[in-house]
């Protein structure tokens, strides 16, 4: 029996439009490749809790629930676990984005992410985004 891990991400969207996405530091697992910001959904935690406990501890910032919007999720196999991931699109949030545990921030145009290599479980989650944008 494969283990399920639970894990959030989040699309902090910009005034025009643009996508934030973060680099993996070294020493990480998949260190360089360009995620969605987010991480593990903690015991009691709800997917919601997570991402906002995620996007202040990575990028210092402050995101609500009613800023919260559910789009997709990921459900992809890695060897050693299967990944189930949610993405919420985010428009709203107080202060400016620093990679706090990333190499590099950047934002992105939607029609561009596939210009950065991700994780293979953040990859799908792309054309919604597109749809979306």
């Amino acid at each position: 029996m494969v283990a399920l891990v639970l894990v959030t991400a989040c699309a902090l969207l910009d005034a025009d439009n643009r996508v934030l996405i973060a680099q993996r530091p070294p020493g990480k697992a998949m260190a360089g490749l360009w995620e969605f910001p987010g991480g593990k959904v903690e015991p009691g935690e709800t997917p919601e809790d997570a991402v906002i406990r995620e996007i202040a501890e990575e990028l210092g910032v402050k995101v609500t629930k009613p800023c919260l919007a559910p789009l997709t999720f990921s459900s992809f196999d890695y060897p050693e676990f299967h990944l189930l991931m949610p993405l919420y699109v985010c428009r709203r949030w107080e202060g400016m984005p620093v990679a706090r545990e990333h190499s590099a921030l950047k934002w992105v145009r939607a029609n561009r992410l596939r210009d950065y290599p991700m994780p293979p479980a953040d990859e799908p989650l792309i054309s919604h985004l597109a749809d979306l944008l």
